[in-house]
């Protein structure tokens, strides 16, 4: 029972892809390790985005963090829609301070186009977090991250996967993101997943999980 009751003490928010749920992507990870991810005094938070129209899904109705207007690294951000989204993550973190954690007891990452809004998150709405990780994801190219950056010297470390076949969200968009955060001073790593496509995989979830212990230990 003592386990059960204790008081967490770092928090890790995952953020899904496009039209999927938390709960779907927490089963995703279930499915790829037999297992939740370790870490019982960590607390894993798997939202799930708002139902808004979609320009990309020819403007239906899906569970999306924030809509924009292709999915294309030369595309321009949707600074309205984007603002939003940046609300739905402040208020994520501030439940969890609230809760006492510190924000540098708290990472944030995501799946495709919620590891888009991990890194929008850690590197322009709140710097002061532990760590962020984005899976198949990438940053537009005039991202406002870029320009937040410019004038900043402390940010949460980085982890980056991508798969090389990845037909959604494209290798060298993710490579290149990559490129242009660490030329701004992130520090952190890419990893190439080879054969795979617009997916997570059981190698990245576990290396995923063994950079949070490190993390927040």
């Amino acid at each position: 029972m003592a386990s059960i009751m204790r008081k967490p003490s770092a928090s890790v928010i995952f953020f899904h892809g496009s039209g999927d749920t938390g709960p779907n992507v927490l089963e995703w990870v279930r499915g790829l390790i037999g297992r939740d991810f370790k870490g019982s005094h960590i607390k894993y938070i798997f939202p799930t985005a708002p139902m808004q129209e979609y320009t990309p899904f020819d403007g239906e109705m899906s569970t999306v963090w924030f809509n924009r207007e292709s999915v294309d690294i030369a595309a321009e951000e949707d600074q309205g829609s984007m603002a939003q989204s940046y609300d739905i993550a402040k208020q994520l973190i501030q439940q969890e301070v609230d809760m006492g954690i510190p924000h540098s007891r708290i990472i944030v990452g995501g799946f495709s186009m919620g590891g888009a809004l991990a890194l929008h998150t850690g590197y322009h709405v709140n710097r002061n977090l532990a760590g962020v990780f984005a899976h198949s994801s990438f940053l537009n190219r005039k991202s406002v991250v870029y320009e937040s950056l410019v004038a900043e010297s402390m940010h949460p470390e980085l982890r980056m996967f991508h798969g090389t076949d990845d037909k959604v969200v494209e290798f060298q968009w993710g490579r290149e993101t990559f490129d242009r955060l660490q030329e701004l001073g992130v520090i952190g790593t890419f990893t190439s997943l080879n054969n795979t496509a617009h997916e997570l995989q059981k190698s990245s979830m576990l290396e995923v999980e063994q950079w949070i212990l490190k993390k927040l230990p």
